[in-house]
């Protein structure tokens, strides 16, 4: 779709040219959600395809993946074999059930920073405790968990004029053993439901709700939790108003699933205990 309000185009190569940034501005990574839809109040794009940010680097800490790192580049990651963990990365892009051509351009970031409730990337990245760093006008950074970042549907951490620059992922989360379940209402439909649970060598069990959920909700367990036990948190921390309602799914039927499912992943992981 064309945004006919455009009057000017931003091709900032470094940090320092990314500001200023105003009332009437918008990032453009892969814009396919901003060229979705009329946009009448913008009349400035800052594009960001011009910036040097590798997309995907590897150190002994862990995985930093870029704000504009694309969906496509992502799923054709070949993590190391000490990260079983990653096996999620393509379950977690195949969830956007979207066309070859949304993969080429769709960004991780943008994925976070649309808030989404089944934003797949806020769940991959939420589940393997995801840290996002944050640049300033300023010239400061700061690091936000991906669990605080998403406050909701289309809300987020993100202060004006701030801009994501990128997500951590930690060595030892990566290397966890893990679970998935994921349900929409159709075949080829929004997720509902998608559920991640992880073990780590210790038997450490963090469970991380999204999609059924107006923002991720994560429990994390010293050991794998009885049936009770995660049932009784699931009851207490997640109220009923929290959970999502749209045509995609009514909250009751997000909530039972959510219970199902959080039951499959403790029995599944529970038998690495």
């Amino acid at each position: 779709m064309d945004i006919n309000t455009i009057n000017a185009v931003s091709r900032p190569q470094s940090r320092a040219e990314l500001w200023p940034f105003q009332e009437g501005d918008a990032w453009l990574g892969g814009g396919t959600w901003l060229f979705s839809e009329p946009q009448p109040k913008l009349q400035r794009l800052v594009d960001l395809s011009l910036l040097d940010w590798q997309p995907l680097t590897t150190t002994d800490a862990g995985l930093s993946i870029s704000a504009t790192c694309k969906v496509a580049t992502l799923d054709a990651f070949e993590p190391p074999v000490a990260w079983p963990a990653a096996r999620l990365i393509g379950k977690c892009c195949r969830s956007f059930l979207a066309s070859f051509k949304i993969w080429n351009m769709a960004t991780v970031g943008g994925n976070l920073c649309m808030s989404l409730p089944a934003g797949p990337m806020i769940s991959l990245t939420a589940a393997l405790e995801g840290v996002c760093t944050i640049w300033s006008s300023d010239g400061s950074a700061r690091k936000v968990p991906v669990v605080d970042f998403v406050k909701g549907p289309l809300s987020n951490d993100l202060r004006p004029g701030e801009i994501l620059r990128g997500i951590n992922l930690p060595w030892e989360a990566l290397s966890r053993r893990t679970a998935f379940r994921r349900a929409s209402l159709t075949p080829l439909g929004r997720s509902g439901v998608l559920l991640i649970g992880t073990l780590s060598a210790k038997g450490g069990f963090v469970l991380t709700v999204t999609a059924s959920t107006r923002r991720p909700v994560q429990f994390a367990f010293p050991h794998c939790p009885s049936s009770r036990e995660l049932e009784r948190s699931l009851e207490n921390d997640i109220p009923d108003a929290l959970y999502y309602d749209d045509i995609h799914g009514l909250p009751d039927w997000r909530q039972h699933m959510t219970h199902l499912f959080a039951e499959e992943i403790r029995k599944e992981l529970g038998e690495w205990t």
